[in-house]
């Protein structure tokens, strides 16, 4: 990926029909601390991380870069879905939800519409996405977007799933069900 920059970052606010995905903001700091510090999100990605740590070194407006996108539903953050410059000129989408929101569609919703936005912006470019195999919502959700595997691999004492969204189009509805 060439590096989202200041030609086409931030862009207006995406917008669905539960959720808008934004840049971060001072407001969401509190969140992206729970966020890091759960148990819960923190599985399948390495572990948490004392919340005590991330208070006294998280900036006054953590996450504000090209292709991070805060998850905002009914005004709070509930989330993020990042692009990233990866390998041999692919974007790599992440994405974490507080387990409040999860199983309720939301991270299909948001991916799908930042995976839209970035079809738009970057056309033509593949992006890649890595899960746990053993993280079953999240492999469920890579077909869910289009994501086809590329390989199967160990890294950090796990099985590892690399797939791949071919590039140009649009996403594929993800409308929650």
């Amino acid at each position: 990926m060439t590096e989202l920059g200041a030609d086409s970052w931030p862009p207006a606010p995406l917008r669905t029909d539960r959720l808008v995905l934004r840049e971060a903001d001072a407001r969401d700091r509190p969140a992206f601390v729970e966020l890091f510090a759960s148990p819960e999100v923190g599985t399948f990605v390495g572990g948490a991380r004392p919340r005590e740590d991330l208070e006294a070194a998280m900036p006054e407006v953590p996450g504000r870069r090209p292709g991070s996108f805060v998850v905002e539903r009914d005004g709070a953050m509930i989330g993020v879905v990042t692009l990233d410059p990866g390998t041999d000129g692919r974007t790599d989408l992440g994405y974490l939800f507080l387990p409040h929101a999860w199983g309720q569609g939301y991270a299909a919703e948001a991916c799908g519409a930042v995976l839209g936005w970035f079809a738009d912006a970057r056309p033509g470019e593949p992006v890649s996405l890595v899960t746990q195999t053993a993280n079953g919502r999240a492999m469920r959700l890579a077909a869910r977007l289009g994501f086809t595997e590329v390989e199967r691999y160990e890294e950090f004492g796990a099985e590892q799933w690399h797939g791949l969204r071919g590039g140009g189009g649009s996403a594929p509805d993800t409308a929650a069900d």
